[in-house]
């Protein structure tokens, strides 16, 4: 019992050990968050972000100014703003802030901003870029003004000059202008427009091209220029920093979160891992107590394990003897099985045997030979007048032509004699070769040689002709076109032969039906031989469908259960298989063996 109690103690000890580190390991996880390392990221990504918005009013400011029509630094600093906010996103979206509404609220108000702004400044370049081709065309303009000017002569210089210097003073309000945008220059602008406009109608045709472009331009001046102020001052007010820093404050308010909530944990790990120190320790003092009981416990399973070594060894010994005793008996029992097999196999060929030998008894008893002795007594009954007898007695005139009928009919005796003893050879070869075949089962290898297998069929109908004949069994042949093939001649035979008998014992209680066995033979997957016997007898119950190869099985009140299962290993070692197929009860069966096809030619 004391032992029990200390196992269950020290079983309680370790679970609780394990539950404290699991317990360390969770509060580390939480206590080793990467908030504080994106912390700092994000900030510095929000600041960048705030440079490259700063950095982008800058160059909207030059643009202002500026005569050049490249505006590439207005879009730089926009590109480089969201691939930066790409990234704190994606960072952001890691720890679930993304989901808070306060976090979608201040993203989608910085998104609009940015849109906004970007929206404003797409049309504040669209607008300068007016504005500033209109700037550097001015000089342009008044050149040429000046170069018509130059043209003519003294006379005519002095009675322009009023006219070419409105323009003048007009250029100049128009430069003043686009630097310093009022209501009041804005109106002098247009009262010097229309005065010029005035005036041009004196002018000579070659003053008017470069008097009209002028005012143009001025005039594109003059609406331009508010259009632009206007955006930069709407620019100007978009609140795009305002926005980042409300993010920063909101990166401030998790951040102090985080770090209360770090000492928290920290705090809660510190106080397990004392907890699991003195676990240890507690456990370290029980494990050594324990050793001592371990090394006498070892001792007297070291002593029961000799005792227990003793009686392994003495019970060795029995089961060996034992195993002898079991490998003779299955010796004999597969000795018992070969030998079954054989005599049913030769059983079947017997039958065959039985058929011809009665034939043949039953030619010799009516041999027609009987009348060849009649014939041959009546001519010694007349040694001397033979031929007196032959030419005028009434029976003397018969005999010639009883002879020569007799001869006919000795002869066709003889032919059918002949036949029914080669037929009762095959079946005697048959049964030595069967006998020859069992062997195959210790481990002898088989014969193969060159086959038609519609013979092979014949010659199996011809074993079982009489059985066929006495059962009244028509046979339907459908034979395909098969070529030459390479097969074992014997366990073919002795499979076919078995499935042509069962097939007419399973027709043997017919009476209200034709007793029809069909044969076939083809070629199916372009790779195998299938040899098929169907019968319409008595057919096969399901629950018989798994057993009817097994060994000893049968359905027939005189059969043994052999036939079968001996054809089934046969097929297999043919590398083939032979299967079964009954629709039920009273619906016939059909057998298939099916054999690698190795035709005479690839076997050459």
């Amino acid at each position: 019992m004391t032992t029990v109690a200390g196992r269950r103690s020290l079983l309680l000890l370790s679970l609780l050990a394990v539950l404290l580190a699991s317990v360390l390991v969770f509060l580390y996880l939480k206590s080793s968050s990467e908030q504080t390392t994106t912390y700092t990221e994000s900030r510095d990504l929000i600041r960048q972000i705030k440079q490259q918005d700063s950095q982008w009013e800058s160059e909207v400011l030059k643009a202002r100014v500026a005569i050049t029509h490249n505006y590439d630094p207005l879009v730089s600093p926009m590109n480089e703003m969201n691939r930066l906010w790409a990234r704190f996103e994606s960072m952001e979206s890691g720890h679930g802030r993304d989901e808070s509404r306060q976090w979608d609220h201040a993203h989608e108000r910085y998104l609009d901003a940015m849109q906004e702004k970007t929206r404003l400044v797409e049309q504040f370049k669209s607008h300068n870029a007016l504005l500033r081709n209109s700037l550097a065309f001015l000089p342009s303009a008044e050149d040429d003004i000046q170069a018509q000017l130059a043209n003519l002569s003294d006379l005519d210089k002095i009675q322009l000059q009023n006219i070419v210097t409105d323009t003048y003073d007009l250029l100049l309000s128009a430069l003043e202008f686009a630097q310093v945008a009022s209501d009041d220059k804005a109106s002098d602008i247009e009262v010097g427009l229309n005065k010029l406009a005035v005036n041009a109608q004196r002018l000579p045709a070659n003053f008017q091209t470069p008097i009209r472009i002028l005012s143009n331009h001025i005039a594109l001046i003059l609406r331009e220029q508010p259009i632009v102020n206007r955006l930069l001052d709407q620019i100007e007010v978009i609140p795009v920093a305002e926005r980042l820093d409300t993010i920063t404050n909101m990166l401030d308010l998790d951040q102090q979160q985080a770090e209360r909530t770090d000492q928290k944990y920290h705090f809660y790990l510190l106080l397990f891992s004392v907890l699991l120190m003195l676990s240890l320790l507690w456990l370290a003092i029980r494990l050594i107590r324990s050793f001592a009981e371990i090394n006498r416990v070892n001792a007297a399973l070291q002593t029961a394990n000799d005792v227990l070594e003793q009686r392994v060894d003495e019970r060795t010994r029995e089961l060996k003897n034992v195993q002898s005793e079991l490998l003779d008996a299955a010796r004999q029992a597969g000795m018992a099985e070969i030998a079954t097999n054989v005599l049913h196999n030769v059983g079947n060929v017997l039958n065959s045997v039985n058929i011809s030998s009665d034939l043949i008894s039953r030619k010799l008893r009516s041999s027609k030979a009987l009348g060849l002795g009649k014939a041959m007594q009546l001519i010694n009954e007349h040694p001397d007048d033979l031929g007196p007898f032959l030419t005028e007695d009434a029976k003397g005139k018969l005999l010639p032509g009883y002879l020569n009928q007799l001869v006919g009919a000795i002869a066709q005796e003889q032919q059918e004699m002949a036949e029914e003893l080669a037929q009762m050879n095959k079946s005697v070869d048959h049964i030595k070769d069967i006998v020859a075949t069992q062997q195959s089962y210790a481990g002898a290898n088989s014969l193969t040689e060159p086959l038609y297998i519609n013979e092979l069929l014949e010659d199996a109908l011809r074993m079982n002709a009489g059985a066929l004949t006495r059962h009244h069994v028509t046979v339907v042949k459908d034979y395909g076109d098969v070529p030459q093939v390479m097969g074992d001649k014997h366990r073919l035979l002795l499979i076919l032969i078995n499935l042509i008998s069962n097939a007419k014992y399973a027709m043997s209680d017919l009476s209200n039906r034709p007793r029809t066995m069909t044969l076939g033979v083809k070629i199916v997957d372009e790779g195998f031989l299938e040899i098929s016997v169907r019968d319409d007898g008595e057919g096969i119950a399901p629950e018989n469908m798994t057993r009817i190869f097994a060994h000893g099985f049968t359905t027939r009140k005189d059969g043994h259960g052999f036939g079968l299962h001996s054809c089934a290993l046969a097929a297999i070692e043919m590398n083939g298989h032979l299967t079964a197929h009954s629709d039920g009860p009273g619906l016939g069966a059909l057998f298939t063996l099916q054999i690698p096809l190795v035709t005479v030619t690839e076997n050459a």
